[in-house]
């Protein structure tokens, strides 16, 4: 979302896999699970995902992958950025 105002209260699928740093295959992918909350508008449908859903998505994922830590749960599996021991 780099030149657009960061106060809008609906996004699209691209935007919100911008916010997220992921495909727009995959924001749809979650739509369809409900793991992320949308609303389909107009004739054909388009998606647009509140805001305060890409914030409430990032909250949940945060609250879970703390369980899954303090569970034993998590493992490193080489993703970029993680250190190798």
């Amino acid at each position: 979302m780099s030149d657009e105002p960061k106060n809008r209260r609906f996004l699209t699928i691209g935007q919100a896999a911008e916010e997220l740093n992921v495909s727009p295959v995959q924001v749809r992918a979650l739509l369809k699970t409900g793991e992320l909350r949308g609303i389909q508008v107009g004739g054909r449908g388009q998606w647009r995902i509140g805001a305060n859903d890409v914030e409430d998505f990032i909250t949940e994922g945060y609250r879970r992958t703390a369980e899954h830590i303090a569970s034993g749960e998590i493992t490193d599996d080489g993703e970029e950025g993680a250190e190798q021991a």
